[in-house]
């Protein structure tokens, strides 16, 4: 009889200028109340930096950013689909 495979935990840790960024495609809010759907944002996308490069500065996890769609690479990591960019892909930070 064959055990259960234990579940891999993966995590990706970025070299040099790279970001991993788990996008966010749900509606969202403004603080004044305006709700902005995914299919609004034809051309950008948003997210929130889960891990950062040494040399991706002024930008850490947490961060929610606004990238191009069509920037950076898709990664599944664990059934979690992420994006790794690179710094220079981010258009801006959302402070919300």
């Amino acid at each position: 009889m064959l055990e259960d495979p234990r579940p891999m935990r993966m995590t990706l840790e970025p070299l040099d200028d790279f970001l991993v960024v788990e996008p966010a495609d749900e509606e969202s809010e403004t603080r004044a109340g305006l709700i902005l759907p995914a299919s609004a944002e034809t051309q950008c996308s948003t997210g929130i930096v889960t891990a950062v490069g040494p040399e991706a500065e002024g930008v850490g996890p947490g961060d929610k950013v606004l990238f191009l769609k069509e920037a950076g690479y898709d990664v599944r990591l664990a059934g979690t689909a992420v994006k790794v960019v690179r710094r220079h892909e981010l258009i801006a930070r959302i402070h919300d």
